[in-house]
């Protein structure tokens, strides 16, 4: 891998892989909403940012979203349901990222290997939902999962050496987990980031479309 970019690079995950990256002498582009005022909820604020760049990119990592938006918690009943939260949530973790894609065609090369990747979430697996709650979050994520999987069969006819996958990172000691970590196990986003690198280099073009969590383990939908 010689190049990469990075979309929401100061957070804590988009962070450490992009540190991690640049120690291994990857050359490495990053985008973020503090520094490059980049809004994952505005399709345009999307598109002036990545038409802004010139690639290609062997790889290019969505580590942006969100748990907890304008104060909405994650549910633990329907009744603490609401259309807000959830189209919130939809906007940030799911439309954002797959616009993302959509945008960053032209930095994708067609003649080499190539990964996209982006953050989701085992919670957003439903075949592994065996506790409920946590819906707007939830579906958001199995949403970001539905649109990447079918992205991944379009793209495998136009740009066939690409990888395209979403990634569960496990639960990163980060600011965005911090009130819900609970009785899971940490980890640091260093550590974080190498394993979830590791899964990235072994991917194939065969790999595209699926979802994969921290170790390589392939995670339901």
């Amino acid at each position: 891998m010689e190049t990469a970019l990075i979309i929401g690079e100061t957070g804590g995950i988009g962070a450490a892989i992009a540190e991690t990256l640049r120690a291994r002498g990857v050359a490495v582009t990053g985008l973020s909403r503090s520094r490059d005022r980049l809004d994952m909820t505005d399709e345009a604020s999307i598109e002036r940012a990545l038409g802004g760049l010139q690639g290609p990119f062997d790889l290019i990592f969505v580590a942006t979203g969100a748990l907890v938006i304008d104060g909405a918690e994650p549910e633990k009943t329907l009744s603490a349901l609401s259309s807000k939260a959830l189209a919130d949530q939809f906007a940030l973790n799911a439309i954002g990222p797959v616009l993302a894609l959509k945008h960053a065609l032209p930095l994708l090369p067609r003649d080499r290997p190539a990964v996209f990747a982006a953050l989701s979430a085992r919670v957003g697996s439903i075949g592994d939902n065996r506790l409920g709650g946590w819906y707007s979050y939830r579906a958001a994520k199995a949403g970001l999962n539905a649109l990447l999987h079918g992205a991944a069969i379009e793209l495998a006819r136009s740009h066939r050496h690409l990888a395209c996958v979403c990634l569960h990172p496990g639960t990163v000691a980060t600011d965005f987990t911090a009130k819900y970590a609970g009785r899971h196990p940490t980890v640091p986003p260093d550590k974080a980031a190498a394993r979830l690198l590791a899964v990235i280099e072994g991917l194939t073009p065969a790999d595209t479309g699926r979802f994969y969590d921290y170790a390589g383990k392939e995670i339901p939908w």
